[in-house]
């Protein structure tokens, strides 16, 4: 049986509304934009929502946002950070055995949400897809429209200037 559009919307979007107004507050860097490009975003998906493929709306739902999120900051004159892909960057290794990743998990939250503040819009969202969201690479890459070895460089480069921001902060505060 086929869904109507409110339900299928229902179904598939609504579970996901708590990621989107992530992926819009780490993009924005304000509540209340956020909030409103998370308003935006739904409204498209909800017109959109037969454009959605499969039973896994995330994805398709966090580019909406990202767009969303991106247009608003065009608007008022704070677009995309130009990021270049960086070959040596690139690494293979396993996310789990990073020193820098467990850093960021055993890091106080607020901390970590000012360093991520402190990130170009580029290396934000692919931090906040990849380790706030649990995409995939490949589901990075298709959000963000760019290449898988373009999304493995942001990240590498993000996770390394988050562990110096963190570093500096962690200097600065006494912690440990």
């Amino acid at each position: 049986m086929i869904q109507s559009p409110p339900t299928r919307f229902e179904a598939l979007v609504l579970p996901h509304l708590d990621a989107a107004y992530t992926l819009a507050r780490y993009l924005m860097r304000d509540t209340h934009d956020a909030e409103d490009a998370t308003q935006e975003a739904m409204l498209k998906a909800l017109r959109n929502v037969d454009q959605c493929r499969g039973d896994d709306a995330r994805p398709w739902l966090l580019a909406i946002v990202r767009n969303t999120c991106h247009t608003h900051l065009r608007r008022r004159g704070t677009g995309r950070g130009q990021v270049s892909f960086d070959e040596d960057l690139h690494t293979a290794e396993d996310d789990a055995r990073r020193p820098d990743t467990a850093l960021i998990r055993a890091a106080d939250a607020e901390a970590v949400r000012r360093a991520l503040d402190a990130l170009p819009l580029g290396f934000r969202e692919v931090v906040v897809l990849r380790e706030l969201q649990g995409l995939s690479y490949r589901e990075i890459a298709e959000i963000a429209e760019v290449p898988v070895g373009t999304v493995m460089s942001r990240l590498a480069r993000a996770r390394d200037r988050l562990e110096q921001l963190l570093g500096r902060m962690r200097g600065k505060e006494g912690w440990g």
